[in-house]
């Protein structure tokens, strides 16, 4: 878990993963492979959570005007 773009970043990069995600549910960050679902059990179901995920190539400052832009125009997400 990371609390930061940069700081997933710096996870994909040492675990070597192609991907970055907002867990925006839970407010983390962090790295995942493609196609991985995030979320929590509760009561035994698992609970898909709202993440912005995008390529681990990116830099820093181009996944937050990204996710910006999603969140502008999609206010109600």
């Amino acid at each position: 878990m990371a609390i930061s773009w940069r700081e997933a970043k710096e996870c994909a990069a040492q675990e070597g993963l192609p991907q970055v995600y907002h867990d925006c549910d839970a407010d983390v960050y962090g790295a995942c492979r493609s196609g991985e679902k995030q979320g929590s059990f509760r009561e035994g179901v698992f609970i898909e959570h709202r993440c912005i995920c995008m390529p681990a190539h990116l830099k820093t400052e181009e996944l937050e005007a990204k996710e910006k832009k999603f969140l502008q125009e999609n206010p109600d997400w």
